[in-house]
């Protein structure tokens, strides 16, 4: 395949890891390469974010968790042909903790999947014991089968003790979550003083072609539309959490990647393979008929197709960092402790 995730043309860098199917993205400076979801006529894509609730109220329901559950079971046992993106963010997981120069004696991986990035941290001389958590139970089956230390863990209901983790990584999981702002903080939480959390989910800018042929079909047959992808966060969102749930020297980037499919449909196949069908609470969606579907993947193949009849879908994952606060962290100066004023400088600079 010769076309980058700009739509140019030119040789691809050689993947990282091997990729199935027709699929095929490349990194770019700021970007990720794809996830799935499923079709059918409730059918939608469910990467999160919340709107921000005024305090002491409760988060809106916008996602059935048994059914998140559930949707992973189906997936498991083929998960590892669908697993693409989830083993490039857990890569790019261990690359950052081994940017850092701590040790952690025990780490957890939450939203662990098949346990890929709970490997990858018992390979790492930084970390000790490993353990790995997942909502889904056959999830769960697959990370002990792989000789891990696995048990069933909701995100939205830690079942670990205040400070008693050192590290806690995350990878595309977290996008499911109701409260996710009430997520992070119970992370934080968990994590010892100068404990260390490094988490992805899905960001604003994923499937954003599919988003626009959903809204164009359902619009031309019905005259109207509904909600049928989540609303995503964006960078800010992202940093404004983490500051709100207490980490210290929080950090937000993006991952984006653009990945080529012979037909919408593959994307579709896709999806579901890696157990991101449809979850959303009873109420909160009207089913899709059949005919909206077939019409946005009519649109979808017109209007986002590269001259080789390939379609494009991209993928945003936010990356997130932040430790928990400790004595021995650096802290910022307070306004007005300085003993130069910047004119000051200023005016030395120009002088020199």
């Amino acid at each position: 395949m010769a076309a980058n995730s700009d739509g140019e043309s030119g040789p691809l860098p050689a993947p990282r890891w091997p990729l199935t199917r027709e699929r095929w993205g490349q990194r770019n400076s700021a970007a990720p390469r794809i996830s799935p979801f499923a079709m059918r006529a409730r059918w939608s894509i469910s990467l999160l974010m919340p709107s921000p609730v005024p305090p002491n109220s409760a988060p809106p329901r916008l996602f059935d968790r048994e059914r998140v559950a559930r949707n992973r079971s189906r997936a498991a046992a083929s998960f590892k042909e669908y697993d693409f993106l989830k083993a490039r963010v857990s890569s790019d997981i261990a690359d950052r903790l081994a940017d850092t120069s701590h040790s952690f004696d025990r780490a957890f991986d939450l939203g662990a999947h098949d346990g890929q990035l709970a490997k990858l941290l018992q390979a790492s001389d930084q970390v000790g014991s490993v353990e790995a958590g997942d909502i889904s139970s056959g999830m769960v089956a697959l990370s002990r089968a792989g000789g891990l230390n696995a048990e069933q863990v909701d995100e939205e209901g830690l079942p670990f003790p205040q400070a008693s983790l050192d590290l806690i990584v995350s990878a595309l999981s977290l996008h499911w979550v109701n409260d996710l702002p009430g997520a992070l903080v119970q992370i934080r939480q968990a994590l010892k003083p100068d404990g260390l959390f490094l988490g992805a989910l899905f960001g604003a800018g994923t499937l954003s072609e599919l988003r626009a042929s959903l809204m164009e079909a359902e619009t031309e047959l019905t005259g109207g539309v509904a909600a049928r992808v989540s609303p995503l966060p964006g960078l800010r969102d992202m940093a404004s959490l983490m500051q709100r749930a207490g980490f210290a020297l929080p950090v937000v980037d993006r991952d984006q990647v653009v990945v080529r499919y012979r037909s919408p449909m593959g994307l579709l196949a896709d999806l579901k393979g890696m157990g991101e069908r449809a979850a959303f609470a009873a109420g909160t969606m009207r089913p899709l008929p059949r005919r909206v579907l077939m019409r946005a993947m009519e649109i979808y193949a017109n209007d986002h197709s590269d001259p080789n009849g390939r379609v494009r879908a991209s993928f945003e994952v936010v990356h997130m960092s932040g430790w928990s606060p400790a004595d021995s962290q650096p802290k910022p100066l307070k306004p007005g402790s300085a003993r130069v004023s910047l004119a000051d400088a200023v005016r030395s600079h120009k002088s020199s």
